[in-house]
């Protein structure tokens, strides 16, 4: 069933956000779009970048063109989970004890720096991204709905960063990486405004209800069994490849999935197409796979491109 007159406004709403998102971060359309992609299909998103390109920015646009709460957590080697959920203390003249609430429980978290702080404190942000909720002292709080991490890590090989764990890693439902801009993208950036005052011009275009509406729309997406097929068989090359020694899960392949539901809902679409599993498969893929050496970014998307095009594609639907 195509979708209603109001599905596709509600639709139209998310690419105003876009657009104005990519008014001010310049040259990353598809970097905003799968950003936007994975906050609907209700995953999170991890950026490895070298610090200086821009995703703190990207981030608090987002938050801003969708009216959200939003906080910034810089991950540090001596942060203890505490600082991060919350602690309880004794209310004066009482026996009793009141928990304060610390920067997670925000709509929008920007973890920076994920990867130097310690795997304690990685530990409390996977419960937080698996469960969207948080324990201390044996009290469990649920965290705000809707809950997204956008969290960066810099590349392994700089100094003092703790390699975040398999589990952890496959928390986030993307990882994408911003790079540098253009030279001719680079030129523009340094004629703009100041960060403040890009910002400052940013208004809210969706509310709460809206986005949420879509986001429980993306379920509904029709996906037919070829499609179903293509994402297995891709999923199965992986493991089959020689050079990677831990191919794509079966949740992998549902993440997979759920994107590509997403991406056909931005585009308008009741249904999925093969093109959608090919614009999420490389964010989809990039932290989940792991191959027997140490590869850049921009390696294993080489690799990503060479198991694709192994891999027959459906018919399109027409």
């Amino acid at each position: 069933m195509p979708l209603t007159t109001e599905q596709l406004q509600a639709v139209d709403k998310v690419h105003q956000l876009i657009d104005q998102v990519n008014a001010i971060i310049i040259g990353k359309e598809n970097i905003t779009k799968l950003t936007i992609t994975a906050m609907l299909a209700g995953g999170h998103v991890l950026f490895e970048d070298i610090p200086g390109v821009g995703k703190t920015l990207l981030v608090k646009t987002i938050a801003t063109c969708l009216g959200a709460d939003f906080s910034r957590i810089q991950f540090t080697p001596d942060l203890v989970p505490s600082d991060i959920i919350g602690f309880s203390m004794p209310q004066q003249g009482k026996e009793t004890f009141q928990f304060r609430k610390g920067p997670l429980f925000s709509s929008i978290i920007l973890a920076d720096e994920i990867n130097r702080t310690s795997p304690r404190t990685q530990a409390a942000m996977l419960e937080a991204m698996a469960e969207h909720q948080v324990t201390s002292d044996g009290v469990t709080y649920d965290l705000p709905d809707p809950f997204f991490v956008l969290a960066t890590q810099n590349p392994i090989e700089y100094e003092g960063t703790y390699p975040l764990p398999e589990a952890q890693l496959d928390r986030f439902l993307m990882q994408l990486s911003l790079g540098y801009p253009t030279p001719e993208h680079e030129v523009l950036l340094l004629a703009a405004p100041s960060n403040r005052e890009a910002l400052a011009n940013v208004k809210p275009i969706l509310d709460n209800q809206t986005f949420e509406a879509l986001k429980q729309l993306v379920p509904t997406i029709h996906v037919e069994q070829t499609i179903l097929d293509y994402i297995v068989r891709l999923g199965n090359q992986t493991r089959e490849d020689q050079r990677i020694r831990l191919g794509i899960s079966p949740r992998g392949n549902q993440f997979c999935l759920l994107a590509a539901k997403a991406y056909a809902l931005l585009g308008g679409r009741s249904y999925v197409i093969p093109d959608d599993v090919l614009a999420v498969l490389p964010a989809v893929y990039r932290h989940r796979l792991l191959f027997f050496e140490n590869l850049t970014t921009k390696q294993k998307d080489a690799y990503i491109a060479v198991i694709v095009k192994k891999v027959q594609p459906p018919m399109r639907r027409s």
